[in-house]
């Protein structure tokens, strides 16, 4: 049985037609180019041309007011009723081409899908430029919560046009600034779409950019990144009980930086220290988590500069949001030269950034509603730690699993994608069961690829604290030999300086 018609199967769902079948537009692709009258999301769609290949579609662009531009891409003969939406990286402003639903999830080409730039358009050579936000509060509310909501809206007023009907079925996917507009639309905007991932959420958006300036003032050398990688695999990766080439909870690692005296200057060794602690100020923390050992790896491009990018891209985020985005507008600015990691500089970005930070422990009207929550995070993520993602977990649910949210820690995995071993993970056919057929995930597999994709490791990853331990017997690479076992045990809960930002959600659009 093919894989697409095995997941929706298992969990209690007629198979997809045939490919070559689905709903067929009531409207001509071409009808679409007007103007629609979303309420506050007033919407032109500038240009809507059929695209052919694969997946035959009807490509549709246009703005969303004051200045969200969008892509949406609708199939003129596989539409099964879904739409996806997907999140915006960064600091967004380019809208990255939204792929059709690939392998054994929803059939190719079945969804709906569609993406936006969160509101402004940026230089694709300067990815990270903020200077739009600078005297610009519309935009910047834009990006900080509106834009993914406005989408939802048009995208459905849209598809119920061209197909005649709207989707049976609306899903959410996105990682780092994209997996925190998903909690946010949980939190906020909680009848918006049916499943809903999380991947490595930015969460915390009030610490996150201060916490990008801790990392990029610490960098060091990457020929030494290298030396204090090796050491740390060393020292920790057989701690969980199987050498591995990866540690399955950086936590479980003690590894002392000053054993390298000699290899790491006295500086190097302080800064390494300060890296795996996270920043704080007397004592009280000013982020949730630090440097995760065993990502040192993913440091040599996230903290140092690489091709075609000047800097790292820590000092890139902290610098154009300390410059541009993070203090109310008219209100003195820093930068990443002047930060200081002090409570009170804490304290003065609070009133913009609350504004984006997706920290409400309440869901209740998104699981009265039905909606299901994956959300995951690479224990390896040198971008934003895993540890906050526990935190916050931790305060939503106790630590438990409920009916209508999971977590999934992925061992070794850095920002999004990437590792030492594993590299890739997608739950989005595990949520389409869920939604579709009520079939909790019990685990989903990473993959680790190498530099021609093939894949070369796979691991079942367990809802948060359950892992996966070796059952003894067969490859280490191969899923099969691993079973669910307790996790560590360790406490998840973090006392840091922004603890009173869990009760303070932000505004919410139309």
């Amino acid at each position: 049985m093919a894989c697409v018609s095995f997941v929706l199967v298992a969990a209690g769902i007629a198979p997809a037609a045939a490919s070559g079948s689905g709903t067929r537009p009531v409207r001509s692709c071409a009808d679409l180019v007007r103007s629609f009258d979303v309420p506050d999301a007033r919407t032109r769609v500038t240009t809507a041309a059929v695209v052919s290949g694969t997946t035959e579609f009807c490509d549709v662009r246009g703005t969303i007011e004051p200045n969200i531009g969008f892509q949406l891409k609708l199939p003129t003969r596989t539409f099964k009723g879904r739409y996806l939406q997907y999140g915006c990286g960064g600091f967004c402003g380019l809208i990255t081409d939204p792929a059709f639903p690939q392998g054994c999830g929803p059939a190719f080409g079945d969804a709906a899908v569609a993406a936006t730039d969160d509101g402004h358009q940026v230089s694709p050579e300067n990815p990270f430029d903020a200077t739009w936000a600078a005297n610009n509060q519309k935009a910047r509310d834009d990006y900080f919560y509106r834009a993914p909501h406005a989408l939802s809206k048009v995208s459905k007023t849209i598809i119920k046009t061209f197909y005649g009907k709207a989707p049976a079925q609306s899903y959410f996917n996105g990682c780092s600034n994209g997996g925190r507009e998903a909690l946010l639309l949980a939190q906020r905007y909680p009848h918006d779409f049916d499943g809903i991932i999380s991947a490595a959420p930015a969460a915390y958006y009030t610490a996150l950019i201060g916490y990008q300036a801790w990392i990029a003032r610490n960098a060091i050398p990457n020929d030494k990144i290298l030396l204090l990688h090796s050491a740390v695999m060393t020292a920790c990766d057989g701690l969980d009980g199987l050498v591995d080439g990866q540690i399955e909870d950086p936590r479980l690692c003690k590894f002392d930086p000053g054993a390298l005296a000699g290899q790491l200057t006295d500086d190097e060794i302080a800064r390494v220290r300060r890296l795996y602690a996270g920043p704080s100020d007397h004592g009280v923390r000013l982020y949730p988590g630090g440097q995760p050992y065993g990502s040192e790896i993913s440091w040599t491009f996230w903290l140092n500069p690489s091709p075609g990018l000047g800097r790292g891209v820590a000092a890139e985020l902290a610098d154009n949001a300390l410059k541009n985005l993070v203090y109310p507008i008219g209100k003195p600015h820093s930068s990443l030269a002047d930060f200081e990691f002090t409570l009170r500089e804490f304290r003065r970005v609070v009133p913009e950034t609350v504004k984006a930070n997706s920290l409400s422990l309440d869901l209740r009207e998104f699981r009265r509603s039905g909606g299901k929550l994956i959300i995951w995070h690479g224990a390896g993520d040198q971008g934003i730690p895993f540890e906050s993602t526990l935190d916050y977990w931790q305060r939503l649910t106790g630590g438990k699993s409920p009916d209508w949210a999971r977590l999934f820690v992925v061992p070794s995995m850095w920002h999004c994608e990437g590792g030492d071993t594993l590299t890739n993970f997608d739950p989005f056919r595990e949520l389409v069961s869920w939604v579709e057929g009520g079939q909790a995930p019990s685990r989903v597999i990473a993959e680790g690829r190498d530099e021609a994709g093939n894949v070369v490791r796979t691991r079942p990853v367990f809802p948060y604290p359950l892992r996966a331990k070796y059952d003894g017997s067969g490859s280490i690479d191969d899923a099969a030999n691993f079973v669910a076992a307790p996790g560590f045990g360790f406490s998840d809960r973090i006392r840091w300086a922004g603890e009173d930002l869990y009760h303070r959600p932000g505004p919410v659009a139309p």
